[in-house]
């Protein structure tokens, strides 16, 4: 049985048997009654007892990494070329979400993309461009004619891309297997 804490930990608790647990153990081990309910009285278990055990083990999400990562936004052709010339001196790939402020799909996805950054922090950068505020030539130059269009670019051309009108977690697994690829 595990339980998710209000706090997004994860508490793990199962029931061993007295000989199951480790001689050395540096977790809590609580006697559980048969009726499973709250035992008031303490008693001192030895090895011949037969009562179960209660084993609890806690686990933490890994606090030093972030959670999300804000994608930087593009806002003309030349931050987009210094955005390309950047990342390939540095040999790696980058993400572009051409999205627009009126599309629905977009709106949802950009918080899930950013959850993605995160995965990924170390390896590459992401980036989006709105398409109603940016120069309709770098809307071209992206070759972008349906949002939201995730792209990954490399060696300053586009590799490959995942046009997501469909259901959001099929469009970040897609994302994440392209970003695989190239990473």
């Amino acid at each position: 049985m595990s339980v998710l804490a209000a706090n997004g930990h994860v508490i793990v608790c199962k029931e061993v048997n007295h000989n199951q647990l480790p001689s050395s153990s540096s977790g809590h081990h609580l006697p559980v009654p048969r009726s499973y309910g709250f035992d008031t009285v303490a008693r001192k278990l030895t090895s011949s007892s037969r009562t179960p055990f209660l084993k609890a083990e806690a686990f933490w999400p890994d606090v030093s990494r972030p959670t999300s990562i804000e994608m930087e936004p593009i806002t003309d052709c030349d931050q987009f070329d210094q955005i390309l010339k950047q990342a390939q001196e540095l040999s790696q790939p980058i993400v572009v979400d051409w999205m627009a402020a009126w599309c629905r799909k977009c709106i949802y996805l950009k918080p899930k993309l950013e959850k993605l950054a995160a995965e990924f922090d170390s390896k590459l950068k992401f980036y989006c461009v709105d398409v109603n505020k940016v120069p309709q030539a770098l809307v071209k130059r992206g070759n972008v004619t349906k949002m939201p269009t995730i792209q990954v670019w490399k060696d300053g051309e586009m590799k490959e891309e995942v046009i997501g009108g469909h259901k959001a977690w099929l469009v970040i697994e897609e994302v994440r297997e392209m970003i695989r690829k190239y990473v």
